[in-house]
């Protein structure tokens, strides 16, 4: 899908984290998202040159601008106006409050976003505002019904842990009522509040993943999951597919994607929080191609444990993320993913060493 973008050049996705303020408080917030601004956050200004330095990557290049809430900021019209002027291709995934009004959402699209995406962790009101812990579901209902009265494209993205995975055949239902044209669907990463929540079990992730692919084939929306890679290896298992595990096409953190703070620090990943440089004194351009970690991480012959011996290291490669979050290390060994190369005898993360002494986990 994606052969044509050289991703040791340039980013498939390049996330600017436009301030961590929002109003909402929910469990799995990356960010620990507090109600005020951060002192510190990028200017107006420096902004507007992150944008300029993001065109030296070539023209139309993806910008996510997250938060936190975007609408926390009163110039993000003007930033939005700004990069859709310089010919980057701008979309935006704010938080579902009440200040994501239907005036709102015309505006950002006038402004020039070309898609919008929208948090939903729950079928109904009472298990999304529960795993939100605020109350988001009609607002962010409400939103999307304003995004596609605005002509503007939808995204819907979902958490998946133990509390939400039973959910997900009728979030699925929400999804496909909604309009939304891909469905992104998030494998908790334990960083930030998201700490405190319990991961699904690498069986039970392999599991989810393969039905995704179903309802992939079955949906007019698209699909395609979030520090999950092995969604690709699933993928090109069910289909038969030999000639794609000789394929690099998979984007993980820091190859194909990078992520910029509110305060400027250049990140592989927004949930692998170990800075590469700070834009306000190199350019991101500079970071993302020159930087060591993440040249490290666009080696996947370099990685560690079953992840750097594995066949499909090229499209799948392990969350860089999750493996940093469990060992220190983001050339390290997803904890996630079950699959062991044939052969291997090497250290495995802890969740699937006591399957191979036959151990059952006790998350099952």
């Amino acid at each position: 899908m994606f052969d044509d973008i050289d991703v040791d050049r340039r980013p498939l996705v390049l996330i600017w984290e436009v301030t961590q303020a929002c109003g909402l408080a929910c469990r799995h917030c990356r960010a620990d998202a507090k109600p005020s601004r951060h002192p510190d956050e990028l200017t107006t200004g420096e902004g507007k040159r992150l944008l300029d330095d993001a065109a030296g990557f070539g023209d139309g290049q993806l910008i996510v601008l997250s938060g936190g809430d975007p609408l926390a900021r009163d110039d993000l019209t003007e930033l939005v106006s700004y990069g859709d002027e310089l010919g980057h291709r701008m979309t935006i995934t704010p938080s579902g409050t009440a200040s994501l009004t239907a005036d709102r959402v015309e505006a950002l699209a006038d402004a020039g976003i070309q898609r919008m995406a929208l948090s939903l962790d729950g079928a109904t009101r009472e298990s999304h505002d529960r795993f939100r812990g605020e109350e988001s579901f009609e607002d962010t209902v409400a939103a999307a019904r304003a995004a596609r009265e605005a002509g503007l494209p939808l995204q819907v993205n979902t958490t998946v842990c133990a509390e939400t995975v039973g959910e997900l055949p009728a979030i699925r239902d929400r999804v496909r009522e909604l309009g939304a044209v891909l469905w992104s669907v998030f494998f908790l990463v334990p960083v930030g509040r998201g700490r405190i929540l319990e991961p699904v079990a690498p069986e039970r992730a392999e599991a989810v993943m393969e039905w995704l692919h179903g309802v992939a084939d079955e949906e007019r929306f698209g699909v395609k999951t979030t520090e999950a890679p092995f969604y690709r290896r699933i993928g090109l298992k069910r289909d038969g597919d030999t000639e794609g595990v000789r394929r690099r096409s998979g984007i993980t953190a820091g190859r194909g994607f990078a992520f910029v703070s509110h305060t400027g620090e250049t990140y592989p990943s927004g949930f692998l929080p170990k800075s590469a440089g700070n834009v306000r004194d190199r350019s991101v351009v500079d970071v993302y191609r020159n930087a060591e970690l993440f040249e490290s991480l666009r080696d996947p012959d370099g990685f560690a444990g079953k992840c750097g011996a594995c066949e499909f290291r090229g499209v799948c490669g392990g969350s860089r993320s999750r493996a940093f979050a469990a060992t220190g290390d983001p050339t390290g060994s997803d904890p996630l993913c079950p699959y062991v190369p044939e052969g291997y005898e090497g250290k495995l993360p802890a969740r699937l060493e006591g399957e191979r002494r036959g151990v059952p986990d006790a998350a099952d």
